[in-house]
């Protein structure tokens, strides 16, 4: 298997859109508009295999020290090859090269995300903006149990 990081381009948002359709019902992902998605479209890294789009994460910068990695999603059929840890570990490369000191997460896949040096953190810990830019739009809102880690880098 030959995966290929590149950055996404605008039209490769309908694609990217298909492929996150099931974790988005299934509450796992938020759903974000295809305006959202454009308007980011530079934090957004994709994984390809021949050409296909197989998975992809955004590095989303809150603040100048300060970054989530949100979106990741790797297709069904793919998982289990390594393909989301090439892409946190590619967006935990862009933020050192920003310059930012710490890399956040909220997920349901803890065990993944502490493998690659995240920590759980307190929710109450999470930026005031966070939860009520993102947060307040999932349907589990605001009973919630995804896990909160942080990377410092």
């Amino acid at each position: 298997m030959n995966i290929e990081l590149t950055r996404a381009k605008l039209s490769d948002i309908a694609e990217m859109q298909k492929m996150v359709i099931p974790e988005v019902e299934a509450g796992v992902i938020l759903a974000r508009s295809s305006d959202e998605i454009a308007t980011n479209i530079r934090s957004y890294i994709l994984a390809k295999e021949s050409g296909e789009i197989v998975g992809f994460c955004a590095l989303h910068i809150h603040t100048p020290s300060l970054a989530e990695i949100r979106s990741l999603v790797v297709k069904e059929d793919k998982r289990g090859k390594g393909i989301g840890q090439q892409l946190v570990t590619q967006a935990i490369e862009d933020a050192e090269a920003l310059g930012l000191q710490k890399v956040l997460s909220l997920t349901y896949k803890q065990a993944f995300f502490e493998k690659l040096g995240f920590v759980e953190i307190p929710k109450e810990s999470l930026p005031e903006h966070k939860i009520w830019a993102d947060c307040i739009k999932c349907k589990h809102f605001p009973v919630c149990n995804e896990v909160s880690l942080i990377k410092t880098l």
